[in-house]
């Protein structure tokens, strides 16, 4: 598996006279008891690779022999073998399944290659690999309506439906390299600066403030609006050095995805059209207990997020119930819900990449998944580890 914290940099922007200093690393928190022994007993490969190099961060010997694991792992070879030769997965990008999560008829490219770094593969295995030509094509700022995929308009006279549709997988493609560690490459770098330009120019401008304006009998967001979304989010956690040199703009960032989230549904308008902008985060996602209970998976990748951000443990609702899954384990650390003996699931589709890697759902091996991602988020925001 890539540790994304060791990844090549290279300076994108011009010196000024005054940089604003870097904030000052928080503490370590309290250390977190992580069931290690457990995992490699009940978990698949998948999780048992990742826990040992990601959570438990072992090296040497043992890591060479846990590799062996995850490429052995049935589900990630079927995603791989269900790619087409263009590296493509059925002329798609952002699909998900429906249905049992290894099943894969109808998964996009940039869903399948997310899932399978999440599986543990390295971005030089073949079908990374194929993957990745079209992914930094992607990148590039046009409108060219053929690198559409599943988000091509039907009827669009002035081309506003295939700029934002553009949009979204330049953001959701740069989030996939970045995951896979290439951080250090210019094309990348280039999308982040421009993609993070947009989004702090609109955070300190006044339409931060009143970004709404009224279509009909509807309150929607202005076609000029650019609030972050979970794509560029998820681009950022995944560039450490690149959040290092744009700080002051990661602050904003964090007070604007703090906030309380609106009531107004995220619509907004496409020239004449209202389009539904789902991946637009116009404020906290994850606010109280009761939204998490509803949806764990969902919890665990938001906190995931702001973990992998440096943002969890500087805000104090989403590590009271960081804490409080934590308290969820039983005496074995093993985490179990509150209300019923089923595996959690979402249809929250930024979500089905990484969840569940787990291909049994009954039996121990259900509460795996869940029990490994808090190990994960405790290590990204860190706490310290007692492997156990």
């Amino acid at each position: 598996m890539l540790d994304n914290d060791l990844i090549a940099s290279t300076t994108v922007t011009e010196p000024t006279a005054h940089v604003a200093a870097a904030p000052t690393p928080l503490a370590p928190g309290s250390p977190v008891e992580f069931p290690m022994t457990w995992l490699l007993d009940h978990a698949s490969n998948a999780i048992r690779y990742r826990a040992i190099t990601d959570v438990g961060r072992l090296g040497g010997e043992i890591a060479r022999e846990a590799s062996v694991l995850t490429y052995a792992y049935a589900p990630a070879l079927a995603l791989a073998v269900a790619q087409s030769p263009d590296g493509i997965w059925n002329g798609a990008m952002l699909e998900v399944p429906s249905g049992r999560p290894d099943h894969f008829e109808r998964v996009g490219t940039i869903s399948a290659f997310r899932r399978l770094l999440e599986y543990g593969w390295e971005r030089d295995t073949p079908p990374l690999m194929r993957a990745r030509r079209v992914l930094f094509r992607l990148l590039a700022e046009d409108n060219d309506p053929a690198f559409l995929f599943e988000l091509a308009p039907r009827p669009d006279k002035d081309g506003d439906i295939a700029r934002s549709g553009r949009a979204i997988l330049r953001e959701a493609a740069a989030a996939a390299l970045a995951q896979a560690g290439y951080e250090g490459d210019p094309r990348l770098r280039g999308a982040a600066i421009r993609i993070l330009g947009r989004i702090d120019s609109f955070l300190r401008s006044p339409l931060a403030q009143k970004p709404w304006v009224r279509v009909g009998n509807k309150q929607v967001l202005a076609a000029e609006a650019a609030p972050p979304s979970i794509y560029a989010l998820a681009m950022l956690a995944h560039m450490p050095l690149f959040r290092h040199e744009h700080h002051v703009q990661l602050d904003h960032i964090f007070r604007y995805v703090s906030q309380p989230q609106p009531r107004q549904e995220a619509l907004q308008l496409c020239g004449a059209k209202i389009v539904a902008q789902p991946h637009l985060v116009l404020g906290d996602l994850l606010p109280n207990r009761n939204v998490a209970d509803a949806d764990v998976p969902f919890a665990l990748a938001w906190l995931e997020l702001m973990a992998r951000l440096g943002f969890l443990r500087r805000n104090d609702g989403w590590e009271k119930l960081f804490d409080r899954f934590l308290d969820d384990r039983d005496r074995d650390l093993v985490w179990h819900p509150h209300k019923g003996t089923a595996m959690p699931r979402s249809s929250n589709p930024f979500v089905w990449p990484a969840f569940p890697l787990e291909q049994m759902t009954a039996g121990d091996e259900r509460w795996t998944d869940v029990t490994f991602r808090l190990g994960l988020i405790a290590r990204l925001s860190g706490r310290p580890l007692e492997l156990l």
